[in-house]
């Protein structure tokens, strides 16, 4: 195909890129994923935003001012907010959405205004230039309307507010995240409004060297029928210096230790990010001036990446032999196991051996009545290893 219909299919304002992410996410979810993962294994929604740098652009649509919170700094781009899924193997980038500055100030560039209203370009430019966190519950509401299963949404503290917990805890989604220090967030702990800070200083801390310092049960406001919903505040050790970190989980049944394991996955979307910009050309690849071909494109490296959490997957994970592996393992687990009881015979009849009280015949009597309680495999395996043993000897 011609380099022309490369950039019209780019350019299009028809094409709804992140439904089709988030359909073709969701197949490779069902298909090819959870037959893989235990029912058990806890499924998680991962959320965050990086910075998509045009730095040297002037006429992109909706090129804003955004702030870097790493350097401390503003740049010419845009925010980039992903949602992920993850089942602690592997990481699928199911939806995103290209944002711009939310204050029209900080909007270097104006929206076109000739694009009809009900086409998907017009639909992409209102959605980008509303608050990162009203996007966020949306994005969360299509990803479980499509099917795909998480019980708890992870992100760190710049989403951390608790009218966006009550807000997923609507659509069915239990929040698990880093809290900020600030004075400006409170929290319902034992009958006082108090901010963390505050809540750190009143409640126990456990004693030692403990890496979990405290935990707490809060209240974060009260649903619409006025009832108080619970979270549960886990206060952590910091490694890097001599202060701690609170995770807050709105899943109370929760242990402070799974809490912990559980919020760990969150890195993961941290590495997507380094691996879209660093060797899938994110922000690079896309010279075009047009904010659909910026997003078409984005959209194409999450597929990209997709591609290749599928084949890692499946180049690592032995049960995507099929019936082979279950074969196989059926069979080591059998042989592992006997050999085990083998070991644990021949050590426990040494150990009898040194029992005054104890003679071999006596010694001999108790291994075969035991012997005749044991399936058959077993006592069989029992009699090949002391037959082996003996002739080594």
């Amino acid at each position: 195909m011609g380099k022309d219909t490369v950039y019209r299919f780019l350019n299009s304002v028809h094409s709804h890129w992140r439904r089709f992410l988030l359909l073709l996410s969701s197949q490779v979810i069902r298909q090819d994923l959870k037959p893989l993962t235990d029912a058990s294994t806890m499924k998680v929604l991962i959320a965050d935003d990086t910075l998509y740098r045009r730095n040297r652009s002037k006429q992109v649509e909706l090129l804003s001012r955004v702030f870097d919170h790493t350097e401390h700094r503003y740049y010419r781009g845009f925010r980039m907010l992903a949602l992920a899924w993850s089942d602690g193997n592997s990481f699928l980038p199911i939806s995103y959405t290209l944002l711009a500055s939310s204050k029209e100030k900080n909007r270097l560039v104006p929206v076109r205004s000739d694009l009809d209203r009900r086409t998907n370009g017009a639909k992409r430019r209102r959605a980008a230039i509303r608050k990162a966190t009203d996007v966020l519950v949306e994005m969360v509401a299509e990803a479980t309307e499509t099917g795909i299963e998480a019980s708890h949404l992870l992100f760190d503290s710049w989403f951390a507010y608790p009218a966006i917990m009550r807000k997923l805890l609507v659509k069915g989604m239990h929040t698990l995240c880093m809290l900020k220090v600030t004075e400006k967030i409170f929290y319902r702990c034992q009958g006082e409004d108090l901010h963390l800070a505050a809540i750190y200083r009143k409640i126990r801390k456990r004693r030692g060297r403990a890496k979990i310092l405290a935990s707490v049960r809060v209240e974060i406001g009260k649903d619409d029928n006025g009832i108080p919903i619970p979270a549960k505040i886990v206060f952590v050790r910091d490694r890097r210096a001599k202060k701690w970190l609170a995770l807050l989980s709105t899943d109370t049944t929760l242990s402070d230790e799974e809490i912990i394991t559980t919020y760990k996955r969150r890195w993961d979307i941290e590495v997507f990010f380094k691996m879209a910009k660093s060797f899938l050309n994110l922000a690079k690849e896309c010279e075009s001036r047009s904010y659909d071909a910026l997003v078409a494109q984005a959209h194409v490296v999450c597929c990209r990446y997709i591609m290749l959490a599928l084949a890692k997957r499946t180049n690592q994970d032995p049960r995507t032999l099929g019936t082979l592996f279950h074969a196989c393992c059926e069979e080591l687990e059998q042989v592992t196991f006997a050999e085990a009881l083998a070991m644990m015979l021949m050590l426990l009849k040494q150990a009898l051996a040194n029992v005054p009280e104890m003679t071999s015949e006596l010694i001999q009597s108790l291994f075969e009545r035991f012997l005749k309680e044991l399936p058959p495999i077993y006592g069989a395996r029992w009699l090949l290893d002391r037959q082996y043993g003996a002739v080594s000897s």
